[in-house]
């Protein structure tokens, strides 16, 4: 460690594992803090008894399901209901009326919650947007884009369904009107759950979802490095609105972006985006046309508009889009069908939600014009507000003259009643293949079927709970303190009711000596003084703090304490009573009285002996009990 190598090669394995991560599973953190991020990946390891990245690398490569823990482990999902009260105050009384009042009656409201983890942010923008709206008009104009790359969290999201625990945070009214019992856990009403559209999306890498009202990304970006950051508020205020609302998290502002944002409340971290284009328009390259051609205008325009009747009618949906990603034509089925409109030609086809719903067409058009074949997608799934359809898609390139491509269509064919129907028949078959198996085995087997359905009864409650295991959320650094915070609470608690508890003895003991007229003093096995009554206090005249942990026949205060030295060791080495002794000494008045010393065996030890072990008694001290005696014949 003196000559400061070791660090340098431990980071270069670092950025060796990260890149590995980002080719084998696609997932880029070389974005992310290093000193976050090496501290996340380094707990993994430690779970894992893997000694340096080289090691987990090897294991990485030989166990599949070790990059679930990872990522789960670097993915820190940390969110509630309404997190941070105060600031979603100020978001629902200063922010969301000045959006309602820019957007017309009948505007959709579109908001984006990036970062959504297990849905808790996303489902409470909606419980927000109903209750200002009202459900109704929150159905008909509101829709909220829940996104993040943990494949794991947005099951989560996706099912709606939380513990009591999780809806703690809010109000009863809240609770009632938007959650319903399912089982042990509560589901949010479905009506509004189809509001809130939950995909995965790195905000790294993807393109920003566009014309947004209020984007909603709360501590996340205070994970990334400040080049990473500066990229991603790029995307953010491409994302946004003139006039549109950017609300942060506690840890993160918006210092250096003045001159786009402005800010409503920095203790809040609420942003405006400042009127001003996001980024240089895409621009089609004109249409040269050579002097002497003008009289062929007409026809070329004719056959364009030829070309477009007949692309409109093509019975299947059709998206085109040239090598710079911009749409150059919709057909009239995909405009029908998908809610496209003619303004959306000459827009970059990553804007628009065809683009990744029901499938991330971006990368296939890539793939397909990089390898200049036709690429098919079979039965891709698009979910819509009432139900879903079933569409084969196919992406394929198309080249001019020169061999190159120069345009990418994309074809959509409506496979819903064929896969519906393929669907009910594999279900049929498959349940009269089982019916068929069920009778023969009811027929042959009658104890052996009811063993089987015992078994699985038993692995199917067993497959529960571990469904319900899997399902608990990894805890955060803040969830760690918080339980840390909680179980010292817990340890002041316990200490607080033994203090009160020894204080309690102490005082029953304080009160029995307090009480015994005649000087009560306990010696240890040294002799030494460990306990002096009031009672010797008031016969002898010396203070407890003058005589403790003092030795006992050192003491000088008017008791011959060597006369009694020889029955104080008898009692200590025999361990039984001894037998008073009267002796003449002088009180603290100076008066001289016969004082009888009564002598018992004090046992020292602090804990009981082990159960079933037979030994010597551990040697303790002694008790001595002081009577005062008037001498005879004192004047």
């Amino acid at each position: 460690m003196s000559d400061g190598q070791p660090e340098p090669e431990t980071d270069e394995e670092l950025e060796e594992l990260l890149r590995f991560l980002r080719d084998a599973r696609g997932f880029d953190f070389t974005g992310y803090k290093r000193s976050s991020l090496g501290r996340r990946i380094r707990k993994r390891m430690a779970d894992a008894d893997a000694a340096s990245y080289a090691d987990y690398r090897d294991r990485l490569e030989t166990n599949a399901d070790e990059f679930n823990a990872l990522f789960n482990t670097i993915l820190i999902n940390v969110t509630s209901f309404f997190r941070d009260p105060e600031a979603w105050t100020f978001l629902q009384r200063e922010v969301l009326p000045e959006l309602l009042a820019q957007s017309g009656p009948d505007d959709e409201i579109r908001v984006w919650s990036a970062g959504c983890s297990s849905g808790e942010e996303a489902y409470s923008l909606a419980i927000m947007f109903a209750e200002a709206l009202g459900l109704d008009e929150t159905l008909e104009r509101v829709k909220i884009y829940g996104t993040d790359v943990d494949e794991e969290a947005l099951r989560d999201a996706r099912s709606g369904l939380y513990p009591a625990k999780a809806l703690e945070p809010l109000a009863p009214e809240l609770r009632e009107s938007y959650f319903e019992q399912n089982g042990a856990r509560f589901g949010f009403r479905p009506d509004l759950r189809r509001r809130v559209i939950f995909g995965r999306h790195d905000i790294t890498r993807d393109a920003p979802i566009s014309r947004l009202d209020l984007l909603v990304c709360r501590n996340a970006l205070m994970y990334f490095n400040v080049e990473t950051q500066t990229q991603i508020v790029d995307r953010f205020h491409f994302a946004l609105r003139e006039g549109g609302f950017l609300f942060l998290g506690k840890a993160e502002m918006l210092l250096n972006d003045v001159d786009r944002f402005d800010v409503l409340s920095m203790r809040q971290r609420v942003f405006r985006r400042r009127p001003g284009e996001a980024a240089a328009p895409h621009v089609p390259a004109p249409v040269k046309i050579r002097a002497g051609m003008n009289s062929d205008v007409h026809t070329v325009a004719r056959h364009r508009q030829l070309r477009d009747l007949i692309l409109d009618a093509t019975p299947s949906p059709a998206v085109a889009v040239d090598t710079e990603g911009t749409v150059i034509h919709v057909n009239n089925h995909a405009r029908l069908q998908f809610g496209l409109t003619g303004n959306d030609v000459g827009r970059p086809f990553q804007d628009l939600e065809i683009s990744y719903r029901p499938v991330e067409l971006r990368s296939l058009i890539e793939q397909a014009g990089h390898e200049r074949r036709t690429l098919r997608v079979n039965g891709a799934e698009r979910r819509t507000s009432e139900d879903s359809q079933f569409f084969d898609i196919l992406v394929q390139p198309l080249t001019g003259p020169d061999g190159l491509t120069v345009a990418t269509n994309i074809t959509f064919t409506d496979v819903t009643v064929a896969t519906q129907l393929r669907s009910e028949i594999k279900r049929v078959r498959e349940d009269l293949e089982t019916a068929y198996e069920e009778l023969q085995s009811t027929n042959e087997e009658l104890e052996t079927t009811n063993e089987e359905l015992q078994s699985s009864i038993e692995e199917l409650e067993t497959t529960n709970e571990e469904l319900q295991s899997t399902n608990e959320e990894l805890e955060t650094t803040n969830e760690e303190l918080q339980s840390g915070n909680e179980e010292l609470e817990t340890m002041n608690e316990e200490l607080r009711v033994r203090t009160e508890e020894l204080d309690q003895a102490r005082s029953f003991l304080e009160a029995v000596l307090t009480s015994i007229a005649a000087g009560v003093v306990v010696l240890d096995r040294e002799f030494k003084v460990r306990s002096w009554s009031r009672g010797a206090v008031e016969l002898w005249g010396l203070r407890s703090d003058e005589v403790l942990d003092r030795p006992f026949f050192g003491l000088d205060f008017g008791l011959p304490t060597e006369k009694l030295r020889e029955a104080v060791q008898r009692c200590v080495e025999e361990r039984e009573h001894g037998v008073p002794i009267s002796v003449p000494a002088v009180n603290r008045l100076g008066r001289s009285i016969m004082c009888t010393v009564q002598f018992s065996p004090f046992d020292g030890r602090v804990r009981p002996p082990e159960p079933g072990r037979v030994g010597e008694p551990a040697r303790g001290g002694v008790v001595l009990l002081m009577e005062e005696t008037p001498a005879t014949g004192s004047g």
